[in-house]
């Protein structure tokens, strides 16, 4: 990583790397806070489409890490911005929460389950089935199908929760018809996450704790990676992708340091 560029912008994930079943990771406030002080831009990204940017902060800042809003990006912001590029002004029939439908109204879009240009699928801790059933025959009827992100379980204290790529497959198998995911490991989160602080792929590091998602998607998009052990991927695993990480570090906290390191 030093034979390259100087660092200028990062990216990090944040479930797994800042925070972990709510309580905050040791180093990531200590992270946050000396992005701020040398300057560097950074966002925290989030494949989770049920929190607003103003719900994450709180969340984080309960933590003791001190996020602005304008410094999270999400899978329900980067797919509002996919339809405002896509379709600006349309109508979408939406499963999902707060985060996901303030997106939407932010950039004009009105909901709707009347004939709507899109079926958009979010994750939700309520699933319900008469609305899966809405957006199957939505679908059927010529709704095109957008998702905010294919992960298939989202953690809870009680363990594992079905989440949008879970849905999204049902209603595939009743549909036929396959979503657009959005988010990670789409490397189009990647992308709209380094036009919203314009910075560029070859001064960007992308920090995650998966190789599925995290790690990919920034590989794709052109980012150096940075694998957190602190997460789900264990070190045991990374030999069975055949792409690595630019770095493996134990958590945050052993990025502290090259923050000014590569700058």
């Amino acid at each position: 990583m030093s034979e390259q560029k100087p660092v200028e912008s990062w990216l990090t994930d944040m479930d797994g790397v800042l925070v972990r079943e709510e309580r905050a990771i040791p180093g990531a406030a200590e992270f946050i806070t000396a992005l701020q002080t040398s300057g560097r831009r950074f966002l925290v990204l989030t494949n989770n489409s049920i929190y607003t940017p103003r719900d994450l902060r709180a969340r984080l800042l309960a933590g003791g890490i001190d996020v602005p809003e304008l410094a999270i990006w999400t899978s329900a912001m980067a797919t509002a911005q996919f339809l405002d590029d896509q379709r600006p002004g349309g109508t979408a029939y939406v499963i999902g929460e707060a985060g996901l439908t303030t997106a939407l109204h932010e950039v004009g879009y009105v909901l709707t389950d009347r004939a709507p240009d899109y079926v958009v699928l979010g994750e939700t801790r309520t699933y319900s089935f008469e609305a899966i059933t809405k957006a199957i025959r939505l679908i059927a009827d010529g709704a095109r199908f957008l998702a905010t992100n294919p992960d298939p379980t989202g953690p809870s204290t009680e363990g594992p929760l079905p989440a949008t790529g879970s849905v999204a497959a049902l209603i595939t198998r009743a549909t036929g018809v396959a979503p657009y995911f959005v988010g990670k490991p789409n490397p189009l989160m990647m992308r709209s996450a380094l036009n919203r602080i314009e910075a560029h792929s070859e001064t960007t590091v992308m920090i995650g704790d998966r190789m599925d998602t995290d790690i990919i998607s920034g590989l794709e998009a052109g980012l150096r990676s940075v694998l957190v052990l602190s997460g789900s991927t264990g070190e045991h695993e990374v030999d069975r992708f055949p792409y690595r990480p630019t770095r493996i570090v134990e958590s945050i906290a052993d990025v502290v340091p090259l923050v000014t390191a590569l700058s």
